[in-house]
């Protein structure tokens, strides 16, 4: 028997965490006390990886948290956080992709600080957590998520673990959602190509369709 997935109130406490720790982490290791609190009401699968972040937090130097983040995250093309880049690449089509995720936070009320880009993934996780349009955002880019989290693991980077608790809120992959991150593990993000399919939902290679929990509100 398959098990089953987080409540809806856990997948959005979990998503609201992640997001934080997916964050630069200039100001987490203030925020570990709360966190912990936090995991201590979440299933094991998603408080575990969590729980292992926040010990290598607690143990790492503010400065070196910091430096890895960047080296992790900013000088790394799978290590990239922003969504769109791996079912687009950085092709003409991924403007198009980004107007998706602007159009979604705009019809629950959010706005965007000008500091916050659509796609990048602590944004889409926070977003999630208080629409369930933003779960879909996560299902339709599922291929993206794995290759991130595959990447993360294979460099034994800490921020692995943050994936593996996200991972752990989604359905399982399966059919042409494993597919594609098999394709895109193998050819990588698209180039700038005329006709070149792309990875993304109009591709119809993410994920089977699914629905999303009812919503728990936008926050204002």
């Amino acid at each position: 028997m398959r098990p089953r997935g987080p409540a809806p109130a856990e997948a959005a406490a979990a998503w609201q965490t992640a997001s934080v720790l997916l964050r630069y982490p200039d100001e987490l290791h203030a925020l570990v006390p709360e966190l912990r609190d936090v995991l201590a009401g979440l299933p094991r699968p998603i408080a575990e990886p969590f729980g292992r972040f926040l010990d290598h937090v607690a143990a790492t130097r503010p400065q070196d948290l910091t430096v890895a983040y960047v080296d992790t995250f900013d000088h790394r093309k799978r290590g990239c956080l922003y969504l769109t880049y791996y079912a687009y690449g950085d092709t003409r089509k991924r403007g198009m992709a980004l107007l998706r995720f602007q159009r979604a936070y705009r019809a629950a009320g959010l706005v965007l600080t000008g500091e916050e880009i659509a796609d990048h993934l602590p944004v889409v996780l926070e977003f999630a957590a208080f629409d369930g349009a933003g779960r879909n955002l996560l299902v339709e880019h599922r291929a993206g998520l794995e290759l991130l989290r595959r990447s993360l693991k294979e460099s034994a980077s800490p921020w692995a673990h943050v994936l593996d608790g996200v991972h752990a809120t989604l359905p399982p992959l399966t059919g042409r959602a494993a597919d594609a991150v098999l394709r895109l593990a193998a050819e990588g993000p698209p180039e700038e190509e005329v006709g070149l399919p792309g990875y993304g939902p109009d591709a119809a290679a993410y994920a089977e369709p699914v629905s999303a929990p009812a919503s728990t509100g936008a926050r204002p």
